[in-house]
C-alpha cells in the first residue's frame, strides 16, 4: 500500500514539474515586436519576432528565394515567414487596401515569397495560429500582392517600420540586413469616419449639441456631405432639447453655407453671431467676411469694436485691412498710421506696417 502511494505521489510531483516547466518565460534568441501606426482612426498593428543578422547572408540563403519545403510541416511550397517563431501578424482595425487591393477589418498571418534579389510577393493569410509558414495552405490566402525589394543600409534586427504617412495612407517596410519589402496601406478616412459619427450620434453622444458641431466640422473641412453637415450642425445649434445656440456653432454653419455657394445665408448666419459675440469674435467675423469678399459686412463689423474700443491699435489695423481690401486706399493709410500711433505691440505693429507699405504701394 505504502509503495503504491509513494508511486502515485512520485507521479503527481512529476506532472506538477512538468506543468510548471511548461509555463516558464525565457528569454528567445529572437525577440517579440510589435509596432502600431494610426491612419486616420484606423489603427495597422504588425506583431513579429526579430532575428539578427549576426554576419549571415540573408536574402538567397537564410531566406531561401520561392516558395520551399522546409522538410518540416505540411506545406511543400511554403512562403517565407517575415519573420522568426511564430506567424507574423497584422491587423487592421478597418477595412483597408494594400497595395490598391482590398482586406477586410481583421488579423492576418503575414507571408513573403522572396522570389528574388528584388521581386517578392507579400501574402496575408486567415491562418493566424500556425508556426511560421510550416504550415501554409494557399486556400486560406486573403490577399496575395507583388511588391519590389529596394537597397538599404545595413540593419542588424529585422525590423518592421511606418517611416511614410500620409493623412490616408502609410507605408509598412520590412527592413534587414540590406533589404527593405515596402507595402502601401490605404484607408478610405473620409467614409470610416463618417460612418463612425453617424453610429455615435444615435447613442449618448447625440444628447450633447457640440458633438453635433465636431461632427459637421469635421465633415465641412474633410470633404464630407455639405448637406449632411447642415443637417447636424442644425440639429445642434436649435430644435431639439438638447440645442445650444453657440457663437462656434453658428460659425460652423455660416462656414457651411458659404463652401455650398449660400452667400445669402452665409451672411444673415455671420449676423446672428455677431449679435451675440465679445470683441475677438468680431473681429473673426470680419475675417470670415472679409474672406468671402464681402467687404461692406467686414466693414461694419470692424467699425463697430473701433466704436466701443477707439483706442485700440488691433481693431484699427482691422478696418484698414478691410478698407485696404475694398480698395479704399484713403481710409485704409488713415486707420493703419492710427493703429501705429496707439503703440501697438510687436505682432500687431508688423502686421499693420505691412498692411501700410502695401497700400502706399499699390
Amino acid at each position: 500500500m505504502r509503495t503504491t502511494i509513494t508511486s502515485f505521489v512520485m507521479c503527481l510531483l512529476l506532472c506538477t514539474s512538468f506543468t510548471l516547466q511548461a509555463q516558464l518565460n525565457t528569454p528567445r534568441g529572437s525577440q517579440m515586436a510589435s509596432v502600431m501606426q494610426r491612419i486616420g482612426t484606423t489603427d495597422v498593428t504588425i506583431t513579429y519576432s526579430r532575428p539578427s543578422v549576426r554576419d549571415r547572408e540573408v536574402w538567397g540563403k537564410l531566406v531561401p528565394f520561392g516558395l520551399n519545403d522546409f522538410g518540416f510541416g505540411t506545406s511543400k511550397a511554403a512562403p517565407w515567414r517575415a519573420g522568426a517563431n511564430e506567424n507574423t501578424l497584422i491587423t487592421f482595425t478597418h477595412d483597408a487596401k494594400v497595395e490598391g487591393k482590398a482586406i477586410t477589418a481583421g488579423t492576418y498571418g503575414l507571408h513573403i515569397n522572396v522570389k528574388d534579389a528584388d521581386n517578392a510577393t507579400l501574402i496575408l493569410s486567415k491562418d493566424t495560429e500556425a508556426w511560421g509558414s510550416y504550415f501554409y495552405d494557399p486556400s486560406n490566402d486573403a490577399l496575395r500582392v507583388d511588391v519590389k525589394l529596394k537597397d538599404i543600409p545595413h540593419t542588424e534586427l529585422l525590423t518592421y517600420a511606418f517611416d511614410q504617412v500620409g493623412a490616408d495612407y502609410a507605408v509598412a517596410e520590412l527592413q534587414w540586413e540590406k533589404k527593405a519589402i515596402p507595402f502601401k496601406i490605404e484607408v478610405d478616412v473620409r467614409s470610416i469616419v463618417t460612418e463612425d459619427l453617424r453610429s455615435k450620434l444615435t447613442g449618448q453622444n447625440a444628447f450633447i449639441s457640440q458633438h453635433w458641431e465636431q461632427a459637421a466640422n469635421w465633415l465641412l473641412n474633410n470633404d464630407g456631405d455639405l448637406d449632411e453637415a447642415l443637417a447636424w450642425i442644425n440639429k445642434g445649434l436649435e430644435g431639439q432639447f438638447f440645442s445650444q445656440k453657440t457663437f462656434n456653432g453658428l460659425v460652423i454653419k455660416a462656414n457651411i453655407l458659404n463652401k455650398k455657394g449660400d452667400s445669402e445665408g452665409f451672411g444673415s448666419t455671420l449676423d446672428e453671431a455677431f449679435a451675440m459675440s465679445n470683441p475677438n469674435q468680431i473681429n473673426r467675423l470680419g475675417y470670415l467676411a472679409l474672406q468671402s469678399n464681402d467687404y461692406n459686412r467686414a466693414i461694419q463689423y470692424f467699425n463697430s469694436n473701433v466704436k466701443n474700443s477707439p483706442d485700440s491699435a488691433n481693431w484699427h489695423g482691422s478696418l484698414a485691412d478691410a478698407y485696404k481690401a475694398k480698395g479704399d486706399k484713403k481710409l485704409a493709410i488713415k486707420h493703419y498710421k492710427k493703429a501705429l500711433s496707439l503703440n501697438p505691440n510687436a505682432r500687431v505693429k508688423a502686421r499693420v506696417e505691412k498692411g501700410l507699405k502695401e497700400v502706399t504701394a499699390s
